[in-house]
C-alpha cells in the first residue's frame, strides 16, 4: 500500500471529522475491559453478587453488578464521546483557522490508495506553543485507521511531526495521551519520548476519570 503525507486540504473535512470520531470512540471498550479487569473492580463485583444473593435474590445477585458495571461503561463511555463532542464543536470545526492560520503550526493526513481510490487514512496535527523562553511543538490529534495499523504509518506520521518542529528550531515535542492506549505510550516511547507527567484534569467529572481508572499522560521529547 502506497502512503502519502500532505497537508490538510478544506475537502478533507468531513472525512477528517469522521475518522477523528470514530478513531477516539474506540478507546471506550478497551478502557472498560481494561477497568472491571483490575484486582479492585473483580472484588466489587463479586462483592455486589454475594450481596445481591444473600439479600434474598438470585435477581438481585444479578442486578446489583450488573448496575455497578453499566456504571464504569456509561463513566468509560462519556471520557471519551464527550470528548469527541467537544472537540467536533471547536477546533475540529474550523482546522484551517485553528492549524493552518500560523507559520508554526500544520494539519497533515496520510492518503493511500485502496482499490484504485484515494482515502484518508490517518492524521496529526502539530500546534507551535512557548513557555518563557522555551519554544515547543505540541502533537495533537493522532489517529490512524484501524485497517492501516502495524504499517509504520503511525512512526511517519510523528516523525513529520518532528521535523517540522525541528525545522521551526523547537527545543521540544509534547503531547498528551491516556493510559488506555498502551499502543500509542509504547510508539511513542520508542520514537524517544519519555514521561513528565500523569494528571486526571479533563473536561468531564474526575470522578468519572476515576472510576475509568483513566490517566492522563503528558509525554515529551527533547530535540
Amino acid at each position: 500500500m502506497q502512503l502519502v503525507i500532505r497537508r490538510y486540504r478544506p475537502s478533507d473535512k468531513d472525512t477528517v471529522r469522521s475518522l477523528f470520531s470514530v478513531g477516539i470512540q474506540e478507546h471506550i471498550q478497551p478502557c472498560f475491559n481494561n477497568a472491571i479487569s483490575s484486582p479492585l473492580y473483580i472484588a466489587i463485583t463479586l462483592a455486589l453478587c454475594v450481596a445481591g444473593y444473600l439479600l434474598g435474590s438470585v435477581l438481585g445477585a444479578v442486578v446489583l453488578p450488573g448496575a455497578w458495571l453499566g456504571l464504569i461503561y456509561c463513566c468509560c463511555h462519556e471520557v471519551y464521546s464527550g470528548y469527541v463532542r467537544n472537540k467536533l464543536k471547536t477546533d475540529m470545526q474550523d482546522i484551517p483557522g485553528n492549524y493552518l492560520s500560523r507559520p508554526d503550526d500544520c494539519y497533515w493526513v496520510a492518503e493511500a490508495e485502496v482499490e484504485g481510490i484515494a482515502q484518508i487514512v490517518g492524521m496529526v496535527a502539530v500546534v507551535g506553543k512557548q513557555s518563557g523562553d522555551e519554544r515547543y511543538g505540541e502533537l495533537f490529534r493522532m489517529i490512524i485507521a484501524p485497517t492501516c495499523r502495524r504499517l509504520g504509518l503511525g512512526v511517519r506520521l510523528t516523525q513529520t511531526v518532528i521535523d517540522f518542529c525541528k525545522e521551526r528550531g523547537f527545543s521540544a515535542v509534547v503531547l498528551e495521551t491516556s493510559s488506555t492506549q498502551q499502543a500509542a505510550v509504547a510508539l511513542y516511547k520508542k520514537l524517544g519520548f519519555s514521561l513528565v507527567l500523569n494528571h486526571t484534569n479533563a473536561p468531564v467529572p474526575s470522578w468519572m476519570l476515576m472510576l475509568a481508572r483513566i490517566t492522563v499522560l503528558i509525554m515529551k521529547k527533547k530535540l
